[in-house]
């Protein structure tokens, strides 16, 4: 393989424009830390919110919030993954400097046009982030395409299905179609489910393997098709709605039972004193949990809205913030298991899930507490990446190489 760094070179980019995880891991973690907190103090305590009444005229709260956790916060995340991953799945040079400036700008200008206090045309921020999943797509593409890596070639093209999803949240918001925009958020949910299967199923074993010191167990085939095609089926369930109620039933159950067996292969119990690792089970665990519950409560509306939050907070949230702790230390030469001390942020997250999706279940009446300290314990999480992790973003590496 070509090496694509070139020691004797001299990059004066400014760090955080060097790879794409730097930008977009910061960006998307400190959205994250401010965002629930203004959304609970818009919800509950308007009169001390920083939103005006214009901003809930324009964008309104029950579509702003699900879309800019999930196309904001998240899809930051998994494109600053990806477009650092890409640079060492091909060996071909990534985004970075001016062109990465661009992209991550792209994304910054839709978010920050969402909370104007005016009505502006929702064309502009639907451009921008089409702009951003565009561009980012475009990235992958021309790193995969050229040396025929088609084991991931459905990487860009997800993002591109992400694009035309956003882009009927947009026209869903602007014709007031809420019904649609839930089905759009549900049916991301499981987007984001079936990037974590196949990230998530190469990586967690991965890691864990070469920190226990024992060999990787060999992925089963038919049981890792079966799962990006039953996640599939459910994403397009979510959108579309057309199968029966009891096979999505069933569709459920399977999945669920399917990453059960895939995640008992991986040997978390070996992982309990590394929290860069039983952070990573803990988080991949949510999902056939969520999975499971939801089946069970097929029938009951509430409850199976209400456990999406499961995943989405215990399993999209927590999983990210693993991710990108281990990410940022290991891509700034830094020894992944001597970084910052995270313990209470990892399990913060996952706390934050079981009290913003379980509580309410088992205690209906306090639901408001439940809500705010789920939101307290989001904001420990993600605040304390911002607060360790804003000096290692924005410096460049330790060993003086490029990214």
């Amino acid at each position: 393989m070509l090496n694509i760094d070139d020691p004797a070179k001299i990059d004066n980019t400014p760090a955080i424009w060097r790879l794409g995880f730097r930008p977009f891991f910061l960006g998307g973690a400190i959205l994250a830390a401010l965002y629930i907190p203004l959304w609970l103090m818009g919800w509950f305590t308007p009169q001390y919110s920083l939103f005006s009444t214009e901003f809930w005229t324009n964008v309104v709260p029950l579509w702003w919030h699900p879309h800019e956790m999930l196309f904001g916060f998240a899809m930051a995340i998994v494109c600053g993954f990806l477009l650092t991953a890409v640079q060492a799945w091909t060996n071909q040079p990534t985004i970075t400097g001016r062109a990465l400036m661009v992209t991550f700008g792209c994304w910054l200008i839709a978010r920050l046009m969402l909370l104007l206090p005016m009505n502006i045309p929702l064309v502009l921020p639907a451009i921008f982030d089409s702009l951003f999943l565009g561009l980012s797509a475009y990235a992958l593409w021309r790193c995969i395409y050229p040396v025929k890596q088609w084991r991931n070639i459905g990487f860009p093209i997800m993002l591109i299905v992400a694009l035309l999803v956003n882009l009927a949240s947009y026209y869903a918001l602007s014709e007031r179609d809420f019904s649609l925009s839930t089905q759009l958020w549900q049916g991301m949910i499981w987007w984001f489910a079936m990037v974590i299967t196949i990230v998530g199923g190469r990586v967690i074993p991965f890691f864990t393997a070469m920190k226990i010191k024992q060999p990787k167990p060999d992925p089963i085939n038919a049981l890792e098709n079966t799962l990006i095609f039953v996640m599939g089926l459910l994403f397009v369930q979510a959108i579309s709605h057309w199968l029966p109620k009891g096979v999505e039933q069933i569709l459920l159950a399977v999945a669920g039972i399917l990453h059960l067996l895939r995640v008992a292969r991986w040997q978390a119990h070996k992982t309990l004193k590394e929290p860069m690792l039983w952070s990573l089970h803990i988080s991949y665990l949510s999902l056939p949990l969520t999975l499971l519950l939801m089946a069970i409560n097929i029938d009951n509306e509430y409850a199976y809205r209400t456990l999406l939050h499961l995943f989405a907070i215990g399993g999209i949230a927590s999983l990210c913030l693993s991710m990108i702790s281990r990410v940022s230390l290991g891509h700034t030469s830094r020894n992944i298991y001597q970084g910052p001390n995270m313990t209470l942020a990892f399990l913060s997250v996952p706390l934050a899930a079981v009290l913003r999706a379980g509580m309410p279940l088992l205690m209906p009446e306090y639901t408001q507490v439940w809500l705010w300290a789920a939101g307290a314990c989001w904001f420990i999480g993600f605040g304390s990446f911002v607060w360790f992790y804003a000096p290692i973003l924005m410096r460049p590496r330790l060993d003086g190489r490029p990214g």
